[in-house]
């Protein structure tokens, strides 16, 4: 079973920190926002505090959060907690609270029970708002972290501009079949920023992928770097690699470097194919300046945690759920779940380990993600991952299956799955299903 520093999530979360805990009371504005992309280059963008992104909220876990949301923008609004094991009616979905009308305030209140790297967006009019600007990460720290010199957010997206330099146009059959895939690459709603680095220091990247359908395939200069946790928070063992991919809504906590004084590196998307025709190109995000030399105190131990298997690879699934498109005479096509758009799931018990095949019977791949819960992979395309972890997105390749186990603790309500590409999710590739007890 999922267990946490301070216990199993339950209702009374939402009502006071844990013992020894905090309250983290933050005030989030929705309001349009003049978003400067580049020196000189502003577009009109929606922003949470008047920037893009929205303030990085950083709490431990224990800690309560109380966020109050007041919109400001034309058209309603609502805040998704993406990865947060939050009750029900703060997920944030049109399926659990009513919309936060322009001029209204909702408050959010809830526990904080991992510790890792989350974000926050809306849930309504996504594929616009989330587009403009509109997201924000949320950091949580555990009583054992790894130790590195410094801590930085990097927050990935894209944006699609017209010949004007504006942001192009919204909708359209290219966008609903393919998504929405930008023509200018942004890292913490910049284009091409540029920060330095000490020689001889390890750093702790907190790397988001908040791009409407783009894949980003990360390489740092083409050096290794070390992995030390997915979705759900740290993996039991860093693992170094040389690239990695995260899919729309991922996140990765990274060890980057040391590297030598005077070094350039871009940081890059090498080209992914998403399939159906969808090659996306590689291109450089930012650059790293290694600057003078600092003694490093960091210390990344072997064993970062202990992850219990909810499953083996060889059970059999109970649920199947069928990622599908088809063709449709009034939008030209919807995306599908188990054969329908905005599909309405069975129920699930709580306690009741939940075994999913998640199949792709399309030509592309799709991120799928889980709200409010976490789950293991099991395998995908019948293969083991390399490393167990916690997961709340994943994504399912073309033609391909992926197998995932979870376990609905005690939150009662409805909630949701759905492909992370946001104009899929809003084409269809959504169900909505209910854990009772």
């Amino acid at each position: 079973m999922h267990t946490t520093t301070e216990g199993p999530v339950t209702e009374a979360n939402v009502l006071e920190p844990a013992s020894g805990g905090k309250t983290v009371e933050v005030q989030l504005e929705a309001k349009p926002t003049d978003w400067e992309i580049s020196p000189g280059h502003v577009v009109a963008g929606y922003g949470f505090n008047g920037q893009v992104p929205g303030p990085t909220i950083e709490g431990e876990v224990g800690d309560l959060l109380v966020v109050l949301l007041t919109n400001r923008l034309s058209q309603p609004t609502t805040i998704h907690w993406h990865g947060l094991r939050v009750p029900a009616d703060m997920d944030g979905t049109e399926m659990t609270q009513h919309p936060v009308e322009s001029g209204q305030t909702f408050e959010y209140r809830f526990r904080l029970p991992d510790a890792g790297t989350f974000w926050y967006h809306p849930h309504l009019h996504e594929t616009e708002q989330m587009e403009r600007g509109m997201y924000g990460a949320v950091v949580v720290r555990g009583p054992a972290e790894p130790q590195l010199d410094r801590e930085r957010v990097l927050i990935f997206d894209d944006l699609k501009l017209d010949h004007r330099g504006n942001i192009a146009r919204f909708g359209g059959l290219m966008q609903r079949a393919k998504g929405r895939l930008g023509n200018v690459r942004l890292v913490n709603g910049m284009f091409m920023p540029q920060f330095g680095m000490s020689a001889g220091q390890i750093e702790r990247w907190r790397v988001l992928n908040a791009s409407s359908s783009r894949y980003v395939h990360l390489s740092i200069g083409g050096r290794p770097f070390t992995i030390l946790g997915t979705d759900g928070g740290l993996i039991p063992k860093p693992m170094t690699v040389s690239d990695a991919v995260l899919a729309v809504a991922d996140r990765l906590d990274l060890a980057v470097g040391p590297f030598a004084v005077g070094e350039t590196l871009a940081v890059d998307s090498l080209a992914y194919d998403r399939g159906d025709m969808v090659k996306e190109e590689g291109g450089r995000c930012a650059t790293v300046h290694v600057g003078s030399a600092l003694p490093s105190r960091a210390v990344i131990p072997p064993t970062l945690r202990h992850i219990d298997p909810l499953a083996t690879g060889d059970v059999m699934p109970n649920r199947t759920v069928a990622l599908g498109v088809k063709m449709s005479l009034r939008h030209g096509v919807d995306w599908t779940i188990d054969g329908e758009a905005h599909h309405h799931g069975e129920p699930v018990r709580v306690g009741e380990l939940q075994v999913w095949d998640v199949v792709n019977d399309t030509a592309m791949d799709h991120p799928f993600h889980l709200h409010g819960f976490f789950f293991q992979v099991l395998d995908v395309n019948g293969r083991p991952p390399v490393t167990i972890s916690w997961e709340d997105t994943i994504n399912v390749p073309k033609k391909g299956r992926v197998r995932i186990a979870w376990l609905p603790d005690d939150r009662p309500g409805s909630w949701m799955y759905h492909c992370h590409i946001l104009e899929h999710a809003a084409a269809g590739m959504m169900a909505h299903f209910e854990v009772v007890r």
